[in-house]
């Protein structure tokens, strides 16, 4: 009887087993197999709630976030060319005012990001990917120099000496601040080829030509003023739709897709309704408070 009593608890333990197996079918049949590969460091971020970014720091995670899962999965898989576009400096004043020290702070903070990003993405270098930084045609000399003494991890290349030759495939390139239209050529032209993507950074003096439709907008953050004043930001994290946001209340406005917010024929959203969002919230914002005082 005991025999007979702990054959049936083996054959419900056994059955018990086999059910919670059921979602695993590969597990019992075959050894699980780990992936080296340059994308598995990349993940993939999942879509969250829009925020607006609370200090650079905050910012430049979420923008390493959105471009790491870009590279993973861009919008078309065989044209991996990816933008990353925000505001570098706190202030906005000081992004054109054209003096010799905004820009000396913006070319560190650019710098800064760029071998933030470079770690992140290529931790151990030996592992891969290789990571590449390319600098405009029309970048100084110093900034040049600057860039390839800091980034340590990435191969240096400046587009005034033509397209690199040595690019291979699966390789990242950071194009930083490209500002003529040879520079968006070269980003263009690598993409092409048989890279892991080209990620064009905070890109200059943009035209509707410079950026095709068939980009990715990995990562953007755009302040919307209304009255001389920064009332809303739009923002898009890959994969993430692009969200328009009160800076005030934080509030989600409005969320658009690619085809809902871009100008036809480019990557460039048109800020338009955005615009128009922003300005109807502070508004509205503005006639509740006048109410609350006239009662």
């Amino acid at each position: 009887m005991k025999k007979l009593l702990l054959l049936m608890i083996l054959v419900v333990n056994a059955m018990a087993f086999t059910e919670i197996m059921k979602p695993f079918p590969s597990i019992s049949r075959q050894r699980v197999q780990l992936s080296m590969s340059p994308l598995s460091f990349f993940g993939n971020s999942s879509s969250k709630t829009a925020k607006i970014p609370t200090s650079p720091a905050d910012r430049d995670r979420k923008a390493i976030d959105a471009v790491k899962a870009a590279i993973a999965s861009p919008t078309i898989s065989s044209f991996p060319l990816l933008e990353c576009e925000f505001p570098i400096l706190n202030s906005q004043n000081k992004l054109g005012d054209g003096s010799l020290r905004s820009t000396k702070q913006a070319e560190e903070a650019t710098l800064q990001f760029v071998a933030k990003i470079c770690k992140e993405i290529s931790p151990v270098s030996w592992m891969g990917p290789r990571i590449w930084l390319i600098v405009s045609s029309s970048a100084s000399n110093s900034f040049a120099a600057i860039a390839k003494a800091r980034v340590k991890n990435a191969q240096f290349h400046s587009l005034r000496d033509g397209l690199p030759s040595k690019v291979g495939k699966g390789d990242i390139c950071f194009v930083v601040t490209p500002s003529s239209p040879s520079d968006y050529q070269a980003a263009k032209t690598l993409t092409k080829s048989d890279v892991g993507a080209v990620v064009i950074l905070n890109g200059f003096a943009k035209d509707p030509k410079s950026v095709p439709p068939t980009a990715t907008m990995a990562y953007f953050l755009k302040p919307l003023t209304y009255n001389s004043q920064v009332a809303g930001y739009l923002t898009r994290s890959y994969p993430s739709k692009w969200t328009v946001l009160d800076a005030a209340t934080k509030e989600i406005l409005g969320s658009f897709s690619d085809t809902e917010i871009l100008v036809k024929g480019t990557n460039t959203p048109d800020l338009r309704e955005s615009g128009r969002l922003v300005q109807s919230s502070v508004n509205r914002r503005a006639i509740e408070q006048r109410k609350n005082q006239l009662k």
